[in-house]
């Protein structure tokens, strides 16, 4: 069973692929040095959790998107361009060619803003969401 490992891979994965991210990071937000502007715009993701229902498994997943602002004089456009990342995700999982193999967005997500909540003038979104998953047994 490689449910965990496919789900973080394939977030990771569509994540670097997106124009309007930099990096894509993974576990305690605290661990990653929010210091180096290097980074941004920066998706940081972690599993919160994970639910067995038989055929499937459901992870819960929060999503950090986030960009630096420039004196608060770009802060909409940062908004944007993070919601756009989240919303590319969310479109492959509930329709995209994630979802047919084999990863379903569940439910629908609420984003809700952030500012100035870390270093750095950092402005973006915080989404909690769940991902089903098949559930296929194997030797693994």
């Amino acid at each position: 069973m490689k449910v965990f490992y496919e789900v973080v891979d394939m977030i990771e994965e569509e994540l670097n692929a997106h124009p309007f991210v930099n990096t894509v990071t993974y576990g305690n937000i605290f661990d990653v040095d929010l210091n180096k502007t290097t980074l941004f715009p920066l998706s940081h993701f972690i599993v919160n959790n994970a639910t067995y229902q038989g055929n499937i498994w459901v992870l819960n997943i929060s999503l950090l998107c986030m960009g630096i602002t420039e004196g608060g004089d770009n802060e909409h456009y940062v908004l944007n361009e993070q919601m756009s990342v989240i919303n590319k995700l969310f479109e492959k999982l509930r329709r995209g060619d994630l979802h047919d193999i084999p990863y379903k967005l569940d439910g629908n997500p609420i984003s809700i803003p952030f500012k100035e909540r870390f270093e750095n003038d950092l402005i973006g979104w915080e989404t909690t969401f769940n991902v089903q998953v098949a559930n296929y047994m194997s030797n693994e």
